[in-house]
């Protein structure tokens, strides 16, 4: 890898794992580029937050910060005054302002139907996990992606708290205000509106914006080369 280039640190987002950017590290490997793809616990946005500051903090050298939907919470949080971060991508991810939660975001615009598809169940530490049904995960989540390969995608999904899609953003620059930003979207996406994609690319400034036609929210599994391309231009 070149000593010139980035590091590129990708942040899965709720129901999802870090297998989800196999195909875009196989994609940026072939660049040229190292990469990371950080377990983001899915426990609270500030506990979340503060694990991915520390990674990103342990990598010498410049950062590009990726991150695919709640992820986009973390990142904006954790990447707030980071000097070593020099662009984010947002991949069908939320891109947070201060005082904003994934919740609420999600349901600034019609279309989400993730609510609907939610199974929820207690846990000792207090409150509540939520994970998506098995009957709705295909069509709810991943609907261009092979039935196989959804399947499986569902039984390695990471539960998320609904504390941390309630958590709302604390920081008072949010790293996109100062970090030249990117973002890919798929205009299918059932667990955030297109409209809101749209709406937080157009908040942040992005210096690239890339809609795909026909695509899910899982975009990074099944368009790795659409969201490669949107982080090679980032890197750049």
């Amino acid at each position: 890898m070149s000593e010139n280039k980035p590091t590129v640190v990708l942040v899965h987002g709720a129901f999802a794992e870090s297998a989800s950017w196999n195909g875009v590290i196989e994609r940026l490997h072939d660049a040229g580029y190292d990469s990371v793809a950080v377990a983001n616990p899915l426990r609270s946005l500030a506990g979340d937050a503060a694990y991915v500051r520390d990674v990103v903090k342990s990598i010498t050298g410049p950062i590009v910060l990726v991150c695919h939907s709640y992820g986009g919470m973390v990142i904006t949080e954790a990447a707030a005054g980071l000097s070593t971060v020099t662009s984010l991508v947002y991949v069908c991810a939320f891109a947070p302002d201060t005082g904003e939660s994934a919740f609420e975001l999600s349901a600034k615009f019609p279309g989400s139907t993730l609510g609907e598809a939610l199974n929820s169940y207690p846990v000792s530490t207090g409150g509540n996990d939520l994970a998506i049904r098995q009957d709705a995960f295909h069509h709810q989540f991943c609907a261009d992606v092979p039935v196989k390969e959804a399947a499986l995608m569902y039984h390695t999904q990471r539960p998320a708290t609904q504390t941390a899609l309630t958590d709302t953003v604390t920081t008072d620059k949010p790293a996109w205000q100062s970090i030249p930003s990117w973002f890919v979207f798929a205009d299918q996406d059932l667990n955030i509106p297109v409209a809101l994609h749209r709406f937080m690319g157009q908040r942040a400034g992005a210096k690239g914006v890339r809609e795909i036609a026909g695509a899910s929210h899982a975009l990074s599994v099944s368009q790795p080369e659409a969201v490669t391309q949107s982080i090679l231009e980032a890197a750049q």
